[in-house]
């Protein structure tokens, strides 16, 4: 296997014998202290911090542009670079990087699956202290195709070739926990926990695509349609995002914000 052709999804007995190839840069989204202490060799740091935005009480949005540039210029990240993201837990700041990048027009990306703890249980290398990154070009090419707002969601609540996905706990879910202003979820919603998408009896790998399918398919959530994922801010849904695209899903949007957005305003209509 070569950098010019990794999947979406990438293991790391494949990602291992390519590290320090030409055009491949690893990205860690661990907590600083944990990646001072043990990263896969050669890999970059970025902040999960770094690649989010907020506009209280709104959180997980879309960082402006030229921040963004400058942010993935400064890691390394050229247009033509192969990322591959990973954290250590379970994948969801490593997919909303490469939601974020996707959004910023860049298409070569891989998530490692199971990330961190994958790697190591795998017996694979770590290293320890700060890999100083060598700064590349990054030019943004904006495309609102990954996201879906909340105006946009207002529109097609009654559109039957749209689904949503809450990938929120069931306490969300039915507004028993609510962390904005109004419980509940948005109307119609499907409630798909992103935890239940992590196998942890494999090192929080992807269960397999198989079960997945069927996870989907029981609540009519099929590829024909166009699917929009959201939880509280973002983060955790960005995980659902990649999973589908990794299943053949083509239709697919996220939603900056989330419910920090849908649940603070008074004009959004909620169901529990």
């Amino acid at each position: 296997m070569s950098v010019l052709d990794l999947p979406l999804i990438i293991e790391g007995n494949e990602l291992a014998p390519l590290l320090g190839q030409d055009g491949l840069l690893v990205v860690d989204l661990c907590q600083q202290p944990t990646y001072n202490q043990y990263h896969i060799p050669g890999a970059v740091h970025i902040e999960y911090g770094q690649i989010i935005a907020a506009n209280p009480p709104v959180q997980g949005l879309v960082p402006e542009a030229a921040d963004l540039e400058r942010l993935f210029s400064a890691t390394g990240i050229g247009n033509d670079t192969h990322v591959v993201a990973y954290d250590d837990e379970g994948g969801g700041k490593a997919a909303r990087l490469l939601w974020t990048l996707e959004i910023m027009g860049h298409q070569r990306m891989s998530m490692l699956n199971g990330g961190l703890y994958a790697w190591a249980n795998d017996g694979h290398p770590l290293d320890a202290g700060v890999v100083e990154a060598m700064p590349a070009t990054f030019v943004s090419h904006y495309s609102a195709q990954p996201i879906a707002e909340a105006d946009y969601i207002l529109q097609h609540l009654d559109d039957g070739d749209v689904v949503l996905i809450d990938a929120r706990s069931r306490d969300e879910y039915i507004g028993r926990q609510m962390m904005s202003s109004r419980g509940g979820h948005i109307p119609g919603a499907k409630h798909w926990d992103w935890q239940d998408i992590m196998d942890p009896l494999n090192n929080q790998r992807f269960k397999a695509s198989s079960e997945l399918k069927q996870a989907l398919t029981d609540r009519g959530v099929t590829p024909d349609k166009e699917v929009i994922t959201y939880c509280q801010t973002n983060h955790r849904s960005s995980l659902t995002y990649i999973a589908l695209k990794s299943l053949g899903y083509t239709q697919v949007k996220s939603y900056p914000g989330s419910w920090s957005d849908w649940g603070n305003r008074e004009e959004t209509p909620i169901e529990k």
